[in-house]
Protein backbone atom coordinates (compact mmCIF):
# COMPACT_ATOMS: atom_id res chain seq x y z
CA UNK A 1 0.00 0.00 0.00
CA UNK A 2 1.09 3.35 -0.78
CA UNK A 3 1.53 5.73 2.16
CA UNK A 4 -0.87 8.75 1.71
CA UNK A 5 1.03 12.22 1.88
CA UNK A 6 -0.89 14.53 4.45
CA UNK A 7 -1.29 18.39 3.59
CA UNK A 8 -3.73 20.88 5.34
CA UNK A 9 -7.06 19.88 4.47
CA UNK A 10 -9.50 21.93 1.91
CA UNK A 11 -12.17 20.44 0.87
CA UNK A 12 -15.01 18.22 2.72
CA UNK A 13 -13.87 15.01 1.05
CA UNK A 14 -10.46 15.66 2.25
CA UNK A 15 -11.56 15.97 5.99
CA UNK A 16 -13.30 12.91 5.14
CA UNK A 17 -10.60 10.61 4.38
CA UNK A 18 -8.30 12.35 7.27
CA UNK A 19 -11.21 11.56 9.78
CA UNK A 20 -11.63 7.64 8.14
CA UNK A 21 -7.71 7.46 8.23
CA UNK A 22 -7.52 8.40 12.04
CA UNK A 23 -10.42 6.35 12.95
CA UNK A 24 -8.33 3.24 11.76
CA UNK A 25 -5.34 3.55 13.27
CA UNK A 26 -6.45 5.84 16.84
CA UNK A 27 -5.39 3.18 18.80
CA UNK A 28 -1.73 2.91 17.56
CA UNK A 29 1.10 3.97 19.93
CA UNK A 30 3.78 3.83 18.72
CA UNK A 31 5.67 4.28 15.31
CA UNK A 32 4.57 5.83 11.94
CA UNK A 33 1.24 5.07 12.46
CA UNK A 34 1.24 6.74 16.05
CA UNK A 35 3.37 9.95 14.55
CA UNK A 36 0.52 9.71 11.63
CA UNK A 37 -1.99 10.05 14.34
CA UNK A 38 -0.69 13.00 15.40
CA UNK A 39 -0.57 14.57 12.24
CA UNK A 40 -4.19 13.69 11.61
CA UNK A 41 -5.10 15.36 15.15
CA UNK A 42 -4.02 18.48 14.21
CA UNK A 43 -4.98 19.01 10.63
CA UNK A 44 -8.91 17.69 11.34
CA UNK A 45 -8.81 20.04 14.18
CA UNK A 46 -7.49 23.04 11.89
CA UNK A 47 -9.95 22.22 9.14
CA UNK A 48 -13.06 22.17 11.56
CA UNK A 49 -11.76 25.47 13.41
CA UNK A 50 -11.57 26.99 10.10
CA UNK A 51 -14.80 25.54 8.55
CA UNK A 52 -17.39 24.78 11.45
CA UNK A 53 -19.08 27.37 13.07
CA UNK A 54 -19.52 26.00 16.43
CA UNK A 55 -22.41 27.86 18.42
CA UNK A 56 -21.88 29.79 21.51
CA UNK A 57 -23.58 27.65 23.95
CA UNK A 58 -23.29 25.89 27.11
CA UNK A 59 -21.72 22.33 27.23
CA UNK A 60 -24.55 21.07 28.21
CA UNK A 61 -26.57 22.26 25.14
CA UNK A 62 -23.15 21.57 22.33
CA UNK A 63 -23.58 18.25 23.63
CA UNK A 64 -27.10 17.87 23.01
CA UNK A 65 -26.50 19.46 19.51
CA UNK A 66 -23.73 16.89 18.79
CA UNK A 67 -26.14 13.98 20.06
CA UNK A 68 -28.60 15.15 17.34
CA UNK A 69 -26.28 15.67 14.38
CA UNK A 70 -24.88 11.78 15.35
CA UNK A 71 -28.45 10.41 16.13
CA UNK A 72 -27.31 9.66 19.60
CA UNK A 73 -29.45 8.92 22.84
CA UNK A 74 -28.49 9.07 26.28
CA UNK A 75 -27.64 5.18 26.19
CA UNK A 76 -25.44 5.84 23.35
CA UNK A 77 -23.41 8.24 26.19
CA UNK A 78 -23.75 5.99 28.77
CA UNK A 79 -22.16 2.99 26.93
CA UNK A 80 -19.16 5.45 26.78
CA UNK A 81 -19.04 7.15 29.81
CA UNK A 82 -20.37 3.80 31.56
CA UNK A 83 -23.16 5.00 33.98
CA UNK A 84 -26.63 6.25 32.82
CA UNK A 85 -27.69 8.00 35.51
CA UNK A 86 -24.59 10.27 35.61
CA UNK A 87 -24.98 10.90 31.94
CA UNK A 88 -29.06 11.51 32.90
CA UNK A 89 -28.24 14.15 35.71
CA UNK A 90 -25.56 15.75 33.37
CA UNK A 91 -27.91 16.42 30.56
CA UNK A 92 -30.72 17.65 32.91
CA UNK A 93 -28.39 20.09 34.22
CA UNK A 94 -28.67 18.71 38.00
CA UNK A 95 -24.58 17.73 37.54
CA UNK A 96 -21.34 19.03 36.02
CA UNK A 97 -19.37 17.69 33.35
CA UNK A 98 -16.59 15.31 35.12
CA UNK A 99 -13.17 15.29 33.23
CA UNK A 100 -13.50 11.63 32.21
CA UNK A 101 -16.79 12.64 30.72
CA UNK A 102 -15.38 15.90 28.98
CA UNK A 103 -12.24 13.48 27.43
CA UNK A 104 -14.87 11.16 26.63
CA UNK A 105 -17.86 13.24 25.04
CA UNK A 106 -15.52 15.15 22.91
CA UNK A 107 -13.58 11.87 21.17
CA UNK A 108 -17.38 10.29 20.42
CA UNK A 109 -19.07 13.70 19.15
CA UNK A 110 -16.06 14.93 17.46
CA UNK A 111 -16.32 18.24 20.05
CA UNK A 112 -13.25 20.20 20.33
CA UNK A 113 -12.98 19.78 24.92
CA UNK A 114 -12.26 23.22 25.23
CA UNK A 115 -15.81 23.79 23.87
CA UNK A 116 -16.70 21.50 26.90
CA UNK A 117 -15.22 23.34 29.75
CA UNK A 118 -17.01 26.21 29.85
CA UNK A 119 -18.66 26.98 32.75
CA UNK A 120 -22.89 26.74 33.06
CA UNK A 121 -25.69 26.62 35.25
CA UNK A 122 -26.82 23.57 37.52
CA UNK A 123 -30.79 23.71 38.17
CA UNK A 124 -31.17 23.00 42.02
Amino acid sequence: MTKKHWFLLETEQQYNEAVARYEAIKYATAGEDHQEKLLLVHLIANYEEKNWDLPEVDPVEMIKIRMEDFGYKASDLAAVYGDKGTVSKVLNYKQPLSLTMIRKFSELLRLPAASLVKEYDLIH
